[in-house]
């Protein structure tokens, strides 16, 4: 591989007038977009205008004049339609976790008999936290989390578990799972799917209607640009609507919100899952970030993902680098999602010295070190780039500095 076939690479990449959208830095390679993704040229206009024109100046007529009651369902429906749903099904609103909870507590109320929420005990974090804590709520009895790894999901699955908790692709290593297999194999035993969509939504094609998924959360501020802290979604299916009980109920949630009434009833639609006045700013944000995904195949998506990996591990290759970065993502690109994690004993001090040199990657406790790859704005000159910065970084023993060897909680 040579420089002039990676330039070949870009001139031949249909999502290539995509980059031009997003602002990037300049002398900064990227490859970050799995923990926050960029700015799009157009979100930073829309954020602008509602400050300034519709918050500005026509104030609190906003709300129907600009349609922001309804940001919620219409920034649902265009990200339903990234993750295979009809319109209907997803709402944005609050954060990944507090939607978890929402929807945790709804599947166990549809499943009377059955106490379990099985998960992984290599899940994201604060997904077992959610789990835990409304454990600590409704008594083990009620709640209880049961964790095995990854292998042995589908097999624990027994008749006591409610739902199973399963992120589609492992934040650590990028293991991606068959939701739909796994889906399956939950409703064989009577048990409901839960699917944390973090590291999937807008990366890849994923089909929740087809593959009958019961629920599913994600994050908008990763792979669908909407900005730190955006509002996250949450998709239940139609054919649990009428059925759903979730227990943060507040106004927006009402079947009749302005009635103000102090008995509360809940819309038997997702805009039950809706709690508080939605975040207009934000959602503002969310809303134009995703008008670039306008006209985007997944498909082509994907298939562009896997090329950015496949070129970054062959240059850790050639560069003879394998020996010392040890990948433990899967080396099958179909059973993993757009990221690759390397260990390294010093995989802080690397990240650290990379992002000196321009090259934003990604560390994640004890020693893995990641590397996101964003089709919409990554391109082959990016990833052959920063391969060479990497191998520098190595050659030189930067990653060694003394300021490395304390590490900053946040990076």
């Amino acid at each position: 591989m040579t420089k002039k076939d990676i330039s070949r690479l870009d001139e031949q990449d249909p999502l290539a007038s995509r980059r031009g959208q997003f602002h990037l830095p300049a002398d900064t390679i990227y490859l970050d977009g799995n923990s926050l993704g960029l700015m799009s040229y157009a979100t930073q206009q829309r954020v602008a205008d509602t400050t300034t024109t519709q918050w500005g100046e026509h104030l609190i007529t906003s709300w129907n004049r600009h349609n922001w009651i309804q940001l919620p369902q219409q920034v649902g429906n265009k990200i339903g339609r990234l993750i295979g749903v009809a319109d209907g099904q997803v709402v944005c609103c609050d954060s990944i976790s507090v939607n978890l909870f929402k929807v945790l507590a709804a599947a166990l109320q549809l499943q009377p008999g059955r106490n379990q929420i099985l998960s992984t005990v290599d899940n994201f974090p604060t997904d077992l936290y959610m789990v835990q804590g409304l454990e600590q709520l409704l008594g083990a009895s009620r709640c209880h989390l049961v964790m095995v790894e990854e292998s042995e999901l589908a097999n624990s699955i027994s008749e006591k578990t409610a739902a199973v908790l399963a992120t589609e692709v492992n934040f650590r290593t990028g293991r991606r799972l068959d939701l739909q297999a796994l889906t399956a194999t939950a409703q064989l035993h009577g048990a409901l799917m839960i699917a944390d969509l973090a590291h999937s939504a807008g990366v890849m094609p994923v089909e929740l209607d087809n593959w009958q998924v019961d629920f599913a959360i994600g994050c908008t501020y990763k792979y669908l640009n909407g900005g730190p802290g955006a509002p996250a979604f949450v998709y239940a299916a139609k054919r649990h609507h009428r059925a759903l009980q979730q227990p943060l109920c507040g106004w927006m949630g009402h079947v009749r919100p302005f009635d103000f009434s102090p008995h509360y009833e809940a819309a038997d639609d997702m805009t039950q899952f809706l709690s508080g006045t939605p975040p207009v700013l934000s959602m503002c944000a969310v809303d134009a970030a995703l008008e670039a995904f306008d006209g985007v195949s997944l498909a082509e998506v994907r298939s562009k993902s896997i090329q950015l990996s496949e070129l970054f591990h062959s240059l850790i290759e050639q560069h003879g680098l394998s020996n010392e970065l040890h990948l433990i993502s899967p080396t099958d690109p179909v059973t993993r999602g757009s990221q690759l994690s390397y260990r390294h004993e010093h995989a802080y001090g690397i990240c650290q010295a990379l992002i000196e040199a321009g090259v934003i990657a990604d560390f994640r406790a004890p020693d893995y070190l990641r590397f996101g790859f964003a089709p919409l704005y990554t391109s082959y000159a990016d990833v052959w780039d920063a391969a060479g910065v990497l191998k520098d970084v190595l050659a030189s023993k930067a990653h060694l500095d003394p300021r490395w060897q304390q590490r900053n909680t946040v990076t």
